[in-house]
Parts: C-alpha cells; sequence; structure tokens
C-alpha cells in the first residue's frame, strides 16, 4: 500500500513538471502590414495563414516556403515586422550564423542574408525590438544597450552591418538582470528590472538615446518578474501598448503608455516561460514550443478585461526539434529573453530564458516531490 501511494505521488509529481518546455520553438509567427499572419519554420515550411476573420476556418493555408530561407534550427529564433518595408527581420534562426540577420520580403516573398559585424555585442545573449520610426534594432546584450541600424532593407546589402555599444544603461540595481523588455511610443521598455514597484518599467528614450531616472508607474496590475512582451501594431503610427505575459502565464498585462494604465487579460492557453508572442493592431498570437498557435482578440477601445483565446487551427502543429533545411525540406526550434522579444518588431530576445526557465521547471519538480513525500509520510504517521 505504501509503494502504491508513494508511485501515485510520484507519477503526479511528473504529469506536473512536464507541461512546461525547457526551450523554446525554433520557427516564429509574426505579421505582414496587411496583418497576414505569417508562420516560419512549421515542420521545414513557411505559412502565411491570412487575416484574423479565417484563422479558425477551414479555408487553404497559403506556402510560402523559398529558397534562401533560413534553417530554423534555434530555441532562440524571434522575427521583427518592419513596418515601412514590408519585410520580416529574423534574428537566431541559424547555429551555424548566429550573427546572420535573414530578411524575409514579404511583398517579393523571397529571402536574402544580412551579414553583421557584432563588435561586444553577445548574438548568444541579448532581448531586442525593432523601433518603428527608425527602424532600428535596439537590443540589450550583457550589460549595455546596442542598436543596429536597418535602413529600410528589404533584402540585404553587399556591406556588414554594425552593432553599435550605445550606452552602459542606469537600471538602478547591481543584481544581475535577465533583460525583459517592449516597444512603445519610441521608447524602449525594461520590466522585471530588481528592485522595482510592481506595475513599473525603467524607459529608455530612444530619440534621445536617454534613460529616464526614475521609473514610470502603469499601476500596480503586473509583477516585477520575468516574462515576454509583444508591442500592438497600428495601421499608421507608433506602437502605444504592449503585452506583457509573465512566465506562470497566469494572466495577460496590456500596458498603454499614453494613460499609464494597464489592463489584465485571460493568460495564454499554454502557460509555459519559452513560449513565444506577437501582436497585430486586434490580436495577440502565442506560438508554444510544442508548436501549437493561439490568439486573443483584442479591440482598444473596447477591451477592458478577459477575453478568450482560440486556437489558429488552420495552421498545423509544428514539431520543433530536427531544423529545417535552408531550402525548406526539412524540419525544425528557442526563445528568447524577454520578452524575450518574440515577434513582430515588439520585443524580446534571446538569451536568458532558456536557463532561467529550466530553473523553474527543476524547481517545480522539486516543490512536487516534496510534496508527494510528505504526503506518503503523513500516511505512514495515520498508520502508526
Amino acid at each position: 500500500m505504501l509503494w502504491a501511494l508513494l508511485t501515485t505521488c510520484i507519477v503526479a509529481a511528473i504529469r506536473t513538471t512536464t507541461a512546461a518546455s525547457t526551450a523554446g520553438p525554433t520557427g516564429c509567427v509574426t505579421f505582414d502590414v496587411t496583418w497576414n499572419l505569417l508562420a516560419f519554420g512549421f515542420n521545414g515550411k513557411d505559412y502565411n495563414a491570412g487575416t484574423q476573420d479565417t484563422w479558425t476556418a477551414s479555408g487553404p493555408l497559403t506556402d510560402i516556403t523559398a529558397q534562401g530561407r533560413p534553417p530554423f534550427n534555434s530555441p532562440t529564433t524571434t522575427c521583427y515586422l518592419s513596418q515601412f518595408t514590408n519585410a520580416i527581420y529574423v534574428l537566431n534562426a541559424d547555429t551555424a550564423n548566429p550573427s546572420s540577420i535573414y530578411i524575409y520580403d514579404a511583398t517579393a516573398k523571397s529571402w536574402s542574408t544580412q551579414q553583421v559585424t557584432t563588435g561586444s555585442f553577445d548574438p548568444s545573449n541579448f532581448a531586442a525590438v525593432l523601433d518603428h520610426d527608425t527602424n532600428v534594432f535596439y537590443a540589450f546584450s550583457n550589460t549595455d544597450i546596442f542598436s543596429l541600424d536597418m535602413a529600410l532593407l528589404k533584402s540585404a546589402t553587399s556591406a556588414a552591418i554594425p552593432w553599435q555599444d550605445v550606452q552602459k544603461p542606469d537600471l538602478g540595481t547591481t543584481q544581475s538582470y535577465s533583460p525583459v523588455i517592449a516597444l512603445a511610443q519610441n521608447h524602449v521598455h525594461f520590466l522585471g528590472v530588481p528592485g522595482l514597484p510592481a506595475g513599473s518599467a525603467k524607459i529608455f528614450v530612444i530619440h534621445f538615446s536617454f534613460m529616464q531616472v526614475e521609473p514610470q508607474s502603469y499601476g500596480s496590475a503586473f509583477p516585477n518578474t520575468h516574462g515576454k512582451t509583444a508591442s500592438f501594431f497600428l495601421d499608421e503610427g507608433v506602437q502605444q501598448e504592449f503585452a506583457f505575459i509573465p512566465d506562470d502565464g497566469s494572466a495577460t498585462y496590456v500596458i498603454n503608455v499614453e494613460t499609464n494604465t494597464t489592463k489584465t487579460l485571460t493568460g495564454p492557453p499554454q502557460q509555459d516561460p519559452f513560449a513565444t508572442y506577437s501582436a497585430s493592431p486586434n490580436a495577440l498570437v502565442q506560438l508554444s514550443p510544442s508548436g501549437q498557435v493561439a490568439y486573443l482578440a483584442y479591440d482598444p477601445n473596447t477591451t477592458r478585461s478577459g477575453g478568450t483565446w482560440s486556437t489558429v487551427s488552420k495552421i498545423p502543429t509544428a514539431s520543433f526539434g530536427s531544423g529545417s533545411s535552408p531550402t525548406g525540406t526539412g524540419s525544425n526550434p528557442q526563445s528568447s529573453e524577454t520578452g524575450t522579444a518574440g515577434g513582430s518588431g515588439s520585443g524580446s530576445g534571446s538569451g536568458g530564458t532558456q536557463a532561467s526557465g529550466g530553473g523553474r521547471v527543476a524547481g517545480g519538480l522539486g516543490l512536487v516531490f516534496g510534496m508527494a513525500a510528505g504526503v506518503v509520510l503523513g500516511a505512514v504517521g495515520l498508520m502508526l
């Protein structure tokens, strides 16, 4: 009887802890400028899933797989929409060339590869956003802010582009920081900085290359913790809102930087710290490491709370793991760091989530096994 009880507890513990992954997806999802949902690195294929009104329908899925695409074999893959050029910039999608930026011209449906010079920028440890107005990447790598000017590139140029060291920001902490960054109003928002009050962010003003001294409060709704972000695009103009999803997936917080307020919406269906996110004007999309795509419909004018996540049934579930070939004949997956900026020019990068997420899973396993042992010891006590 005692052995049966112990076995039951251990099985329950394993089932509880295997829900979370240990690495992010090697593919990514983002949007083009007419808000078609694009899915890259799905079982060796890339897809255009159309606009939001078709995502749960059984209509055709457009295969956009083309020559020159990255292998999508890294679990820190992130992709960003350049709204002025209708191009997608893909980072960390090629383990053999981790610093290269792959450019997908969504109008011409073609790929090219942009070489960069890294300097002291670490392509294995960063979180990034793509600024809307300047089309410049801003990234936090190790302890510094870096920039990379993409000009108005729709295809690669022959000259390598340099990552420039902008500054070592004063985040008001001497503790190590696993970056969570988001973009809104041409400002880079640093969340989860040790010592910040809940509902607050440190702000880097892009156009003045200036880190604001005092944190900005957006209400006390969201916790000061690690998570992922995605900025909500507008049809015209800079983003004014971004979503923040803590690693525990307990809720989705939408921060408005115009009103300095926060809405609390329903947490994502896959509560996985390695999931990545992207957003259009009216939807927040999650790509889970298990290859599932889901979305939360959002109207900035009418959505106040709650909401229901739905599966994008049009896109086949991806099997991330083995990598897909550059010609689109293979299969493929990691996550980023911050926000890990996953996605549509919204924000998140790569690097730290892997380790911290793995630690959370391991910690959870230890906790559940400890609880299981407690139950068994309690039962023994009752039998004595």
